[in-house]
């Protein structure tokens, strides 16, 4: 939605003009003396708060002083601007013309005011200016041996000057490297003979830079030793900590001005050798789009205590967010971090009320459900089939489709499949030409042997029979606005049905089993007790443990009470309020024949409404606008569709709740280029080796679309690591010998 200047007689608007836009301020005395200056009497009886929610001047109407261009990308203004370049008679050539923005007609009283004011306004910033340049020479003194003798601040010297343009051509390289995924370190000390040395990426695209004629490189490195390094590692590593949290900062300054956000972890990943949480953030952002965006890697801690509080101080602390706006909070995790995932989310949950622990939509219910299993069983079978997924084979290509571990049905899918693939993974096994390879050959054997392992087999039906009473509950969790807030209605009933299964567990368990054995027995596999148990016990159990009691009490019962707690925990009583609230959304009005009650609902969000105490009327008024539309009009269908209403700024409460409600991590993102951060990261982790994996060089590849101000890495590396500023002359290229693992 474009931004309109509010100055009478400026047409400029922000879709036609690079011009900036400036919010009013929300400080009293200051908005007065803005609303005074624009002349215009509609501007008078507004609050400080709605003049800066809906009105904008642009910088025609400021003093150049009053600007600030921290970077090419950023304009600010100066805390105590006011806007005084204003045209006010431009109107008077065409008395006859109508104007939206009518100027108000001033006395000779408020003239001769007005005259005094800007009289005093040019007073106080010729003093202010002389003040601040004073400081500015008080301030840039040095001391020389304890004496104390200051002296007045001087221009940037020549070196000064190079350095900055040398430590900005390495930044450059940085981002380059970040952007395009190349890895800093090139060959290992293995692949090379003993006396020669090669250069790491870094060094070589130094180099190359040096050779197409960068000369504040070659300036440096021309009179250079051949064995010298041109940047040491621990440089390096500095250097790409201030360009990640440069471009994160980016991210998180649009996070901060959207105020509300969620959090969202993927599945725990492997960076160089250690475990990390990728962490995503969700906000509405200016133009009122649900963005899901990346902004780093947190270090995974065994313990879920430390882990909880790793977590929160990086949030916090590092990257400056406030967790009194959080409004959701969502973990994808594999099997096996279910339950320290879930410890953090009880804890935030207990020191934040309002972050509602989700789902997340990027994953199907029921394999959330069976990951979080607290079942041996069923980790091994979940690793089992998601091995086969990755098999490489074109018969299997066939029967594994891309993404189906992922569905709301990938247990019916195996247990339907299962005999098609062992046959074709034995064909491929035992296929004698040389048509596989050994290395194919041998995993199609390993995991033909995995999938025709009784215990497997058990579990993989027991699975399918206890998910299916949540299947179509997740899938309508995962459908449109309208299947999401019909679900949530629906969560009784599936509890009522498991309820039930749990009270008739042996009988559901005996129909069950039998499906397991006529499985096992068309894939020619022996029914029979794990061979695991079977060890540990030595033989001492009794005659009554059978395999049919022993499954029952090990996997079917524990994964019934599961799932069971499990969606009661998840699905909370705040959360079936929050999701209700969706009758917000025009079309779900729609379907209820407008009779709808979200007053009720919406009271958990009465802290985050500009104006609660209207909110009964602005919601009977937003229920009468769509009910008595026009035939032609067409009711939204999603959050995404009435935020960008163009007549919602006159509903600031439904505005309110409905960017609210959209940032729960249940809800998808409807406009999929504003998603990308998962795929991307999905993306990096697919195409790059395990041992290149870096989280600074991660983030600048994932967000490579922010724009970065090297300025402004070049000034803070500055600030931070003075000492390294000059070229090391000990930072010497070390030979075969003197090299690490490590390096």
């Amino acid at each position: 939605m474009p931004n309109f200047c509010a100055a009478p007689n400026c047409t400029c608007k922000s879709t036609q003009s690079d011009l900036a836009f400036f919010r009013f301020p929300r400080d009293p005395a200051r908005c007065q003396r803005w609303v005074e200056n624009c002349r215009r009497a509609d501007l008078e009886d507004k609050t400080p708060d709605q003049l800066n929610k809906h009105y904008r001047l642009c910088a025609k109407h400021f003093e150049t002083s009053m600007i600030c261009r921290s970077s090419p990308y950023r304009t600010v203004l100066r805390d105590n601007a006011v806007p005084t370049i204003f045209d006010l008679t431009s109107h008077l050539n065409n008395p006859h013309s109508r104007h939206r923005k009518r100027i108000k007609e001033l006395s000779e009283d408020e003239i001769r005011t007005l005259k005094q004011q800007k009289i005093n306004e040019a007073f106080e910033r010729e003093r202010a200016t002389q003040e601040c340049n004073e400081s500015n020479a008080q301030n840039a003194v040095s001391e020389q041996g304890g004496e104390g003798e200051k002296e007045k601040a001087a221009p940037l010297t020549l070196e000064e000057r190079e350095n900055k343009d040398y430590l900005k051509s390495l930044f450059e390289v940085l981002i380059l490297m970040g952007k395009q995924n190349i890895p800093l370190d090139g060959h290992t000390v293995a692949e090379l003979p003993k006396g020669v040395f090669a250069s790491d990426n870094f060094q070589a695209l130094l180099e190359y830079r040096i050779n197409g004629g960068d000369e504040v490189l070659r300036k440096r490195f021309e009179m250079t030793a051949v064995n010298l390094e041109y940047c040491s590692k621990t440089q390096q590593k500095q250097m790409l900590e201030v360009c990640e949290s440069c471009v994160r900062e980016e991210t998180l300054r649009e996070v901060r001005d959207s105020h509300f956000f969620s959090i969202v972890t993927d599945e725990v990943v492997d960076i160089a050798g250690e475990e990390h949480l990728p962490v995503l953030v969700r906000f509405v952002d200016d133009s009122h789009n649900l963005r899901e965006e990346f902004i780093g890697f947190l270090p995974y801690e065994a313990d879920p205590e430390m882990l909880t509080v790793k977590f929160h101080e990086t949030i916090t602390e590092k990257w400056g967010l406030n967790m009194e706006y959080c409004r959701g909070q969502a973990y994808i995790v594999s099997s096996g971090f279910a339950s320290k995932m879930k410890f953090v989310a009880t804890r935030f949950l207990e020191k934040y009320p309002q972050a509602v622990y989700t789902l997340c939509s990027s994953c199907a219910l029921n394999v959330w459900l069976a990951k979080s299993v607290p079942v041996v069983g069923v980790s091994i079978a979940l690793g089992t089939m998601e091995e086969g997924n990755e098999e490489k084979g074109n018969e299997l290509k066939e029967i594994c489709r891309s993404q189906w571990t992922g569905r709301h049905d990938t247990f019916e899918v195996l247990v339907d499949l299962l005999q098609a693939l062992v046959l074709c993974l034995d064909a491929v096994s035992s296929d004698s030409s040389v048509r596989w390879n050994n290395l194919i050959a041998g995993r199609a054997f390993v995991l033909s042997s995995a999938l025709t392992d009784f215990d497997f087999i058990v579990t993989v039906v027991i699975m399918k029979n206890v998910l299916t009473f949540t299947r179509a509950f997740g899938r309508n969790l995962q459908g449109q606005t309208s299947d999401v807030f019909f679900a949530a209605g629906s969560l009784t009933a599936v509890l009522h049905s498991l309820n039930e299964v749990m009270e008739n567990i042996e009988v559901y368990h005996e129909f069950w089993f039998e499906e397991a054995t006529n499985l096992a027995a068309k894939l020619d596999v022996q029914i029979k007790l794990p061979g695991k148990f079977c060890r540990a016990q030595q033989g001492n159990f009794g005659p009554d443990l059978t395999s049919e009691n022993y499954y029952r009490e090990i996997l079917s019962v524990p994964t019934v009470e599961h799932v069971i707690q499990e969606l009661k925990d998840t699905f909370s009583e705040q959360h079936i309020k929050a999701l209700k609230c969706l009758s917000l959304v025009p079309s779900v009005m729609g379907q209820l024949k407008f009779n709808t009650s979200e007053e009720h609902h919406a009271d958990m969000f009465r802290n985050d409404l500009p104006n609660p105490d209207t909110l009964s009327a602005e919601l009977h008024c937003w229920r009468i606008k769509w009910k008595h539309r026009g035939k032609d009009i067409e009711l939204p269908a999603t959050i995404y569709e009435a935020l960008h209403l163009p007549d919602i700024k006159f509903f600031p409460n439904v505005y309110a709740l409905l960017k609210v409600l959209c940032l729960l991590p249940v809800m998808k993102v409807e406009d999929e280029k504003y998603g990308l951060g998962r795929q991307r990261l999905k993306a990096y982790l697919r195409n790059t080796l395990t041992q290149h994996r870096s989280s600074n060089l991660a983030l600048l590849n994932i967000n490579l679309d922010i724009k970065h101000d090297l300025d402004l890495m070049v000034d803070t590396y500055m600030k931070l690591y003075p000492d390294k500023v000059e070229f090391q002359e000990n930072c010497i290229r070390p030979n075969n010998s003197e090299v690490t693992e490590n390096a």
